[in-house]
């Protein structure tokens, strides 16, 4: 059996991001394992502080803060050319 680049592949047959830290941030792959999927900090096992996704051209598709596993603060959807397209506020009330 082939595996391609060290990824896992979970017994139901779906196989795991590829992601490496560099400089204590925690960067996951789409899965053709070139373009990055998201990027931020992990502490404990939860992430925390701001993170960023992007689509699988590279451009960006979502940004925010998280407190220790918890979204919190701005949230930001961009659309398709990586522009601001909706801010949604994810403070609790």
């Amino acid at each position: 059996m082939k595996k391609d680049n060290c990824d896992l592949v979970h017994p139901n047959g779906v196989k795991e991001k590829k992601l490496e830290v560099i400089d204590g941030y925690t960067i996951k792959y789409h899965a053709n394992g070139k373009t990055m999927w998201s990027k931020g900090k992990m502490i404990e096992d939860q992430p925390d502080g701001y993170w960023e996704w992007y689509r699988s051209d590279g451009t960006i598709k979502r940004s925010g803060y998280f407190e220790m596993g918890e979204p919190i603060g701005e949230w930001v959807t961009y659309d398709s050319k990586g522009q601001k397209y909706k801010t949604t506020n994810r403070d609790k009330k």
